[in-house]
This record gives structure tokens, sequence and C-alpha cells, in this order.
């Protein structure tokens, strides 16, 4: 209904009409399965639909949307469930569902499509194509029957076969110029040869431009994080001083965890804030948002030391190792939808006061009232008794009020929670969408790894590779393919599998990677290089530099629709984009292994954008990053030895966080073995220094390394040395 994401509303199959099965029972995609009993005659994205299509003459109507997503079910229940609508439907149109988490190629395409027609986009995506799969009509979210200024949907069916049946050349004309649209706005034409830290300056200031300096965030509601900026601002600032970009970075930061976008019961953010003070969220919580959160807060952590970074750090693993992971096989969950049926809103995370003081003792709620801002009149709209928990005054204030000490209501509090979260969970339980997709639990995987090196939590660390063996055992196949699927909701394997898109393969290697610093296991490194290569073969346009989105050539499937229209994918949203997780990985890549020719790929990559990089502001950040890691001299940290001198040498050394630097800790008997990248083992295992029996750390920057140190202090004063000298 918006150009932002919408939450979800129902568990799938909470739907009527149990005596009647379409063609989505045999889907695997949760989403489509909740269509299955619906008397639309869905089928899925496929040959048969468009088959059948062009033998009947029938234009398609294709939506598409996500378990998660409200308005999606909204208009499942008003339109797709109703006899009358279904009846137009079927006797007009080959009706064809797609899962926009499972077919991102599918989504990006009819979104820009939609978007060039409308000026928006969103979810659920409504369009109508040529038997051909070209578009000719296209909107979001349409009404049963006509309101908030939209036509009603019955009426929007039948004029549209109409218009394909009666006027045919019109019809394809416009279709023909949609997709003209869309091959013009997923081409880039911004080659540019002059790669320079000027780009980075320029999103920088982009970003600040639209910083909120009295709520923190960007631009005005709905506030969305933007992980990746983050990062690139918090890199910016540690190696500038920059206050401006560190103000930026630690309010934002301060004021998510401090509102309702924050659940401060059992952790991990929900999707984004509503309003420009981050208190009204929409209550879903996605994979990949609490992922590159929490690579956020840690980073900061490693940055600033600040407790609370740590504690927000912590209570998103706790959350997604309660809710959003397979402790049994690893692996983590895709999402937890915002409500339990279409009849509520965020219900399950919401307070009345009533309900606070039913489950609380007076002093815990005169406490725990005060510091939540639980209130008789609350936030949300369809029932003004309903709280979002928010953070409104200090403990101090809170303690001070309540006459108490800091300490007292600082116990109180703690208690409150935890009646509050007992007591929500004897509430209906929102959904969770057990799916498990390649690019975001490769994502996972490497924050897991982050949190584990800084913060020490190892359970992380084991977990993270726990699924990682999953992924590369379960998705990862000898002849370079890898699946973007790996498990559907029911804890199945795909019956249909789907091929791993960019972004699938340039985040699993990014996760190898991470995996082989966390471990010094060669075998991870090995992985990345062959992901890599798989990627290239798969997706690299050596004629126009950059990466497509999907595998070209050879490794193609014959396109339906507009599946042919090619895609190099530089916008965030919300994920990093494909193209600068593909140079970063290159980049990262070349510095191990001194194979220049990755490092001339991931250069030809990010110049593919170069010139329209710093358009794209906000939504530019992990290009940023991935600009940053290839301009700066390369900074390891080779910590080396087994003992607990060597870990707090290689705690010493995470302090502030900076993209293009790397710490390894080695055992003694991995350097002198030289079970090590190429670019290392032709330099570590023939350092004196390992004679002595000592642990010490050896650190390189670019092609040079310092001599080695053995104490803490000399390790700080050699890394401030190197930051101060703008690296």
């Amino acid at each position: 209904m918006e150009n932002q994401v919408e939450p979800s509303l129902g568990h799938p199959g909470d739907l009527t009409g149990e005596q009647h099965t379409n063609a989505l029972a045999s889907a695997s995609s949760s989403y489509l399965r909740s269509a299955m009993h619906q008397p639309v005659r869905w089928q899925e994205w496929g040959e048969d639909a468009f088959a059948r299509a062009s033998k009947e003459n029938k234009p398609i109507l294709l939506d598409i949307g996500a378990v998660w997503c409200h308005w999606c079910h909204v208009m499942d229940r008003e339109s797709y469930e109703d006899a009358e609508i279904a009846d137009i439907i079927n006797g007009h149109f080959v009706a064809v569902k797609v899962d926009r988490d499972e077919r991102l190629d599918v989504d990006t395409r009819y979104q820009s499509a939609v978007q060039a027609m409308s000026g928006q986009g969103g979810w659920p995506l409504t369009v109508i194509l040529t038997p051909e799969g070209k578009p000719f009509f296209g909107g979001t979210y349409f009404p049963k029957e006509e309101r908030y200024g939209r036509p009603g949907f019955g009426h929007v069916l039948l004029t549209m076969a109409h218009a394909y049946h009666e006027r045919k050349d019109e019809v394809l004309e416009s279709a023909d110029s949609v997709v003209s649209a869309i091959e013009y706005n997923e081409s880039f034409s911004g080659r540019s040869g002059d790669l320079r830290t000027g780009i980075v300056e320029k999103l920088v200031q982009s970003a600040l431009q639209q910083f909120d300096k009295h709520e923190g965030g960007f631009g005005t509601q709905p506030k969305f994080p933007h992980p990746s900026i983050l990062d690139l601002l918090l890199d910016h600032a540690n190696r500038t001083g920059d206050e401006a970009a560190r103000h930026a970075v630690r309010m934002t930061l301060d004021r998510m965890a401090s509102g309702g976008m924050y659940d401060h019961l059992a952790g991990g953010f929900h999707r984004y804030s509503v309003d420009e003070r981050w208190i009204v969220p929409h209550f879903e919580k996605m994979s990949y948002d609490n992922s590159e959160l929490l690579k956020n807060y840690v980073h900061s952590f490693q940055s600033f030391v600040e407790p609370e970074y740590a504690r927000v750090a912590h209570e998103v693993i706790r959350w997604m190792d309660t809710v959003l992971s397979d402790r049994e096989r690893g692996g983590f969950y895709a999402s937890q939808d915002a409500d339990e049926s279409l009849d509520d809103d965020g219900d399950y995370f919401t307070w009345t006061r009533e309900e606070a003081a039913t489950v609380l003792t007076a002093e815990e709620m005169d406490v725990a009232g005060a510091y939540y801002d639980i209130g008789e009149l609350g936030d949300m709209h369809h029932n003004p008794q309903k709280n979002t928990l928010h953070i409104e005054h200090s403990l101090a204030e809170v303690a001070r009020r309540a006459a108490v000490s800091v300490d007292q209501a600082r116990t109180l509090l703690q208690s409150a929670k935890e009646k509050m979260y007992a007591a929500r969970l004897q509430r209906p339980t929102p959904y969770v969408d057990k799916t498990v997709y390649v690019n975001w639990n490769s994502l996972a995987i490497s924050a897991y790894l982050d949190a584990a090196r800084v913060l020490g939590i190892e359970s992380a660390r084991r977990f993270a590779l726990f699924s990682l063996e999953r992924i590369l055992r379960e998705s990862w196949n000898a002849d370079g393919s890898l699946a973007r699927v790996i498990a559907y909701a029911d804890g199945k394997s795909p019956s249909k599998p789907v091929a791993g898109m960019l972004d699938d393969y340039a985040a699993l290697g990014l996760a190898c990677l991470d995996a082989w610093e966390a471990t010094a296991d060669l075998r991870y490194y090995q992985y990345a290089e062959t992901v890599a290569d798989a990627m290239i073969a798969r997706f690299y346009d050596a004629t126009g530099g950059g990466f497509f989105d999907t595998a070209q050539n050879a490794f193609a499937a014959e396109p339906l629709g507009v599946l042919a229209a090619r895609r190099k994918p530089l916008q965030d949203s919300p994920t990093p984009a494909g193209n600068s997780l593909a140079a970063m990985l290159l980049v990262r890549l070349s510095e191990l292994s001194g194979n220049n020719d990755l490092r001339e790929k991931g250069e030809d990559a990010l110049e593919a954008f170069a010139g329209v990089a710093e358009q794209f502001g906000l939504y530019a950040g992990a290009y940023g990053l991935a600009l940053q890691r290839f301009l700066l001299p390369p900074v390891q940290v080779c910590v080396i030895g087994d003992d607990e001198e060597a870990r707090r040498l290689a705690l010493v050394a995470t302090a502030r966080y900076a993209v293009n630097k790397t710490v390894l800790s080695l055992s003694r008997a991995i350097v002198e073995q030289g079970a090590l990248p190429p670019a290392l083992a032709e330099t570590l295992p023939h350092l004196p220094e390992l004679k002595t029996g000592r642990s010490f750390v050896v650190v390189c920057r670019g092609t040079s390394c310092q001599p080695p140190v053995h104490e803490p202090e000399a390790l700080i004063e050699l890394l401030n040395r190197m930051r101060e000298s703008g690296n």
C-alpha cells in the first residue's frame, strides 16, 4: 500500500475455504501455501502459467507479497478470498502469486515496472501482464470497494481485461514502453576510472545533511535504520575525528535502542518506526535487520566502549537464539510476524496500563510504568490504551520520582521485565517464518562472528560456524551452483530449487572469510575462493564491468517475463547491495591471496558505479564501505600465540572499528606449518620471533609489516600511530 515494507498480520493458513485447494498446495513457500485454499486459481511463477496465458489469450494477474506483509493479508481476505472477485480473476486472467523473499529477481523487476508506471511500489505488488509477461498496469494494495482514494479491485480487473482484448495495440505499446523503462532503470552508465575517497566523503556528507538532529536517524517519518551508512559514518569518524559523524551514529543508536522500535522485553529490533521519534514501529522482525544492526552495535562498542551497546548486542543475539534460529540443525529463520491475526495491530508486543499492573507489584509498576511510559493513554491508533514500551526518562529520574535508590529501581525494573516477558509469552505468538535463506543466513553468520570476537561470546561463535557448515553442506554444489533456499517453513528442502543470486554468492563468500578469520581453519578460506570463482563465472560482466544479479550465459535459465532485463544491484534495499558485497569479497580475497586479478575485478565493479554512487546517498552505504576497503591499505593485526597473553593482545587489537582492519588470532603451530593464505604464508612462518616462545603481534599495513610487539601498550601505540597517519 505504501512505498515501504508493510508488516504481517496472520499466521499462514488462517484462511477460510478449507474444502478447496488450488495449485499453490504443492508450493514450498509458506506465503504461497497460505493462499492454497483461496477460490482464485493461483499458479506459481513458471513456464506452465505463461503457457496457459498464451494458449487462452488471457492477461496475467501477478500478485507479489510476503508472509510478513500486513496489506498482503488484508488484500487476501478482502479480495482473493471473495467469491465474486475470484470469479472475475478466474474468468479473465491467469493468476500468478510470488513470494518476494523467495524470488527477489521477479520482485525487483516488477517493482521497477510499477514505479515507472505509478511512481510508487511496495507490497502487495499488483501487476497486470501480457501473456509474455510484459506489464501494462500496476499498483500496490487495491481495496475490494472504492476507498482510500483507490478504485475498487473488481472494477480495476474488469477495466484491464477489457483493455487487453479491445485495445490490444495500445496495451502492447504501453507494455513495450514499460519494459524499455525497466531496462533503462536497471542499467547504469556510471562508469568512472576516478575511484577516490571524495566519493565516500560525498556519501558521508549526504547522510549528515539528512541526519535528524533532534531525534536521530535520517529524514523524517517513517524512520529506517540504514545499517550500512551507520558503519560508513562510524569508520569515517574513527578515521578523521569527525564529531558530526560520531554524533550522528551515537544519537541514532541511542534513540533506536531506547525507542519502541526496540523490543525491551525480548531483545531484537522491529522493522522500522512509523514516527520520527522511534516510538511506534511496524512490528515485524526481520533476520537481516537484526543481523546488520547487531554489527552496528558491536562496531560502536569497539569504538566507544559504551556498555549499553554491548547490552543491546547481547540481547539481539539472545532473541535470535531463542526465536529465530534452528538450534538442532543450524541456520537462522527469516522473520517473525508483527501480529497474530488480522484483527490486531502489534497487540502481542504492546501493553495497556491495566495489563501491566495485573502482572506487577505496585512498586514494580511505579518504576516500569514511568521508565517505559506505560500510561492510560497509549500510542496505538487502533487502541489508544495500548502502549509501546519505550524509555522516556533516565533510571535516575525514575528512581527519584519513585523515592527509591537507583539500585533499587534497577532491581525493580529487572523483575518487572521478567514478569512482563513471562506474561507476554502466554499470549498467542506471532508466526515465525522458518525459511532458511542463504543470503540472510550469511549476513547473520558474519554478524555473530563479529560479536563473538569483540564481546567474547563463545556460544555465538559456535552457532555461527555450525550454521555455516549447514549452509555449505545443503546449498553448495560441486558444479559451483548455489541454492537460494535450503529449507522452508515446514523444515523441508525445496521441491523446486531456487537458483542463488549474486547476493547469495557474495554474502556466503564473505561469511566464509569471516569464519576463516575466526578459526584460522584454511578450509573456510578455500571455500571463499571457490565461491568467489563461481560468482565471477556466473555474474560478472566482462564488457561493462560489475555484476548482474542473476546468472548469465550458459548458467542462465530461459528468462520468463521481464527477467530478461539485466540488472546490476547498487542500492541497499535494505540488505547490502550485491555489487557492493561482491567488490568487498574480491578485495578482501586479493589481500590474502595476492591474486591481482581478483582485485582488478573488484575495482572494475566499483568503477562501474563510481559516476552514480553518490546519487544514491543513504542507500549506497555498502558501496562506500567496499570503496574504503579498496582505497585504504589493508591493516592486518596478526596475533600469534596460544596463551592468555595472546588473548589479551587480540582483545586490544579489536579496539576501534575500521573497515580496512582485520584481526587474526593464529596458533604457533598453524604459522609454523604455513597453513595460511598465500600472502601470509610468504611472511609469517619466517619470523624470527617464533623461536622466542612468547606470544606476539605483527601489524602489517599494505605490503609492509612492523616489527613484532609483545605488550598491549606497545600495540595500542602502534595502532594509534597508524590511525593518526590516516590509515
